[in-house]
């Protein structure tokens, strides 16, 4: 997770949000209010990327939904609009078949999404975005913070599970099957 930036006072609706010329920058809608995301450094990049490899073909394997990666935005509020954008994200066959064939932001939230936390992240940001994600229906949120080389899985707001670089994730119900040592993430 990058950290945002407001860069307006003027509610912005999703649709104005998606004819947003493609400049390079990655933003997202909170209640109506632009924000830019700072760039990622190195770490948050190479753990985002070794993420994304490890769950794709794991869901593409077992035929278990569709996997996203940082540049795809899930529209979770409306009136004002809020479009987020997890660094990873997954969406299982059941409510795929409820999203159909959606253009644009998806409609409703993943029902996994990871977000890999930066160095200017602060602990409120993350907490905030993390329970912005369940409350609009996200199964599973993990948080992964590299220079802690830690990672949080929120089910709800009281069920909470830390891990150490030791331990391995485990996508349960959400994503049956798919394990990940957090060790291969930091190495």
């Amino acid at each position: 997770m990058a950290n945002a930036v407001a860069v307006q006072a003027q509610p912005v609706t999703a649709d104005e949000l998606l004819r947003m010329p493609d400049d390079g920058l990655r933003r997202e809608l909170v209640r109506g209010e632009l924000r830019v995301m700072t760039p990622a450094g190195r770490p948050h990049g190479k753990v985002s990327l070794r993420i994304g490899a490890r769950l794709e073909p794991h869901v593409a394997a077992h035929g278990l939904g569709e996997a996203y990666d940082g540049q795809t935005g899930f529209r979770i509020a409306s009136d004002p609009d809020t479009v987020l954008a997890p660094d990873i994200s997954f969406i299982g066959r059941e409510r795929l078949k409820v999203v159909g064939d959606a253009q644009g932001f998806i409609p409703g939230a993943p029902d996994l999404a990871i977000e890999v936390v930066s160095p200017g992240d602060s602990s409120d940001e993350v907490e905030e975005k993390v329970f912005v994600w369940l409350s609009a229906g996200c199964r599973m949120v993990v948080t992964v913070n590299p220079k802690r080389r830690t990672a949080t899985v929120y089910r709800s707001h009281s069920d909470i599970l830390h891990l150490t670089e030791h331990d391995v994730l485990d996508g349960g119900e959400v994503v049956p099957g798919w394990k990940l040592p957090l060790r291969e993430l930091f190495d």
